[in-house]
């Protein structure tokens, strides 16, 4: 059976941050800026509180069958509470978004390379 790798969004909002917390994210904001976001196994969180303050975390997970995305999508979901549960940030409108890659239409690149072969 092939193994199929799956990219999951993460999206939600902070709500009812203290002052402390605030500042926090503030200062931590290079390391999780838009233009660093990655999809990892760990997941990596981004944000820009200066426009809004919405966050993305971006998971990469895989599976053996095409249903195998729910799970990983709860996962990650899972994954993004308990991070911002352990640093006590307040967050609403937690959403998921999962692709799997095995699914995504070809690039004009790979296209043109698959039909080479």
């Amino acid at each position: 059976m092939t193994t199929r790798t799956f990219r999951i969004m993460v999206r939600g909002v902070f709500d009812g941050l203290s002052a402390e917390q605030h500042a926090e994210l503030l200062a931590r904001a290079p390391e999780h800026d838009v233009l660093r976001a990655a999809f990892t196994r760990e997941g990596h969180l981004s944000y820009d509180l200066g426009a809004r303050a919405a966050f993305t975390f971006r998971f990469l997970d895989s599976g053996e069958a095409e249903e195998d995305i729910l799970a990983a999508a709860e996962r990650a979901e899972q994954a993004a509470r308990t991070w911002l549960a352990e640093r006590g940030y307040g967050y609403k409108n937690l959403r998921s978004q999962a692709e799997d890659l095995s699914q995504a239409p070809l690039g004009k690149r790979q296209r043109r390379a698959a039909n080479a072969g």
